[in-house]
């Protein structure tokens, strides 16, 4: 008999936010270092064997956090000009 696995509905979800975000900020640090980007997506092992994965772990968790609490996340204090 095999086992079923249950899918949940928070981390589902904060998994793609996360791995959506690694590829951005992966994109901007290319966009930084040279002017001859070209839009190349990273894979997943190489998004998390430098570190954007758990750099955009650290992101998104807390824009969770501070969305539950009612706070506004950094992204929308920057886009605010920091008047927030």
């Amino acid at each position: 008999m095999q086992k079923r696995r249950c899918t949940g509905k928070f981390w589902p979800e904060v998994r793609r936010l996360i791995w959506l975000k690694a590829q951005d900020l992966y994109q901007q640090d290319q966009t930084k270092m040279g002017s001859d980007f070209k839009g190349i997506t990273a894979e997943r092992k190489e998004l998390y064997d430098a570190g954007y994965f758990y750099i955009a772990k650290l992101i998104v968790l807390r824009d969770l956090w501070l969305q539950k609490k009612g706070l506004p996340t950094i992204e929308e204090e920057e886009a605010a000009g920091g008047l927030v």
